[in-house]
């Protein structure tokens, strides 16, 4: 299967018989968040912002599916009074692009917000290929092992550097690591893509969120090699970069 970043977005595009726009962490309904940062924005502004961006990007490359990587809404257990009226909003997309949603850990009940027509997977994640598409908040089981790629969420990587003109910019990750750290009965290399939040305006108050601790980056603890790259693609840093964005 071919994998590449759709550029100067936050988008992979995944290429078999078919081809799979793949993006993550909307997080519709977190404008509370901002507001205590006195930062105002309307829901329905975004969630109409984040339609036209997606829509420029399917026209740009006539994907056959979008998939949602988790967290597309922002409550963990519960749903909002915003997320009764902003989720289901943006799942008009799903009138244009087969929509597959692999929950993640803040899509509780997501299911009562979904529209005929949007396929709800296992929180467990897809497996296309020899790649694992899934939120990062659980850990892959063993049945898996065959896979030698992981597509993840979750730790929105984020670039944070005073004194640079990328400081705040969201940021990809691509890790190798030894296959066996996560999957013990099995040998050989295991590469792990960390695809930005497609909510831009998760860090706009240059205040950096708690972060979202993945157990299968906890699981592996060392990376062999990485690499930091720009929405553009360009490679700004290796493994040694990686406790300052995710």
């Amino acid at each position: 299967m071919l994998m590449r970043i759709v550029r100067s977005y936050p988008a992979l595009l995944l290429e078999e018989k078919r081809r799979h726009l793949v993006i993550t962490d909307l997080h519709i309904g977190f404008e509370s968040t901002l507001a205590a940062n006195d930062i105002h924005i309307e829901p329905e502004a975004i969630v109409k912002e984040t339609l036209d961006e997606l829509t420029s990007i399917i026209e740009l490359e006539k994907p056959d599916s979008l998939i949602l990587l988790g967290d597309v809404k922002a409550g963990i257990d519960t749903i909002s009074k915003t997320e009764w009226s902003a989720v289901p909003l943006f799942f008009e997309i799903s009138k244009r692009i087969d929509t597959l949603v692999i929950p993640g850990n803040h899509d509780g009940n997501i299911q009562k917000l979904l529209p005929e027509g949007v396929t709800l997977a296992s929180s467990s994640g897809v497996v296309l290929g020899d790649t694992l598409l899934t939120h990062g908040h659980t850990l892959p089981s063993e049945n898996l092992s065959h896979v030698s790629k992981i597509v993840m969420g979750h730790v929105h990587p984020v670039f944070f550097n005073k004194g640079s003109i990328l400081d705040g910019q969201r940021v990809w990750v691509s890790m190798k690591a030894e296959k066996n750290k996560l999957f013990p009965s099995s040998n050989g290399q295991l590469e792990i893509i960390i695809i930005p939040t497609f909510n831009k305006y998760f860090y706009a108050s240059h205040k950096r969120f708690r972060k979202s601790i993945s157990p299968i980056l906890a699981h592996i603890k060392n990376f062999q090699e990485a690499k930091i790259l720009t929405l553009d693609g360009s490679i700004i840093g290796n493994e040694s970069m990686l406790e300052s964005v995710i």
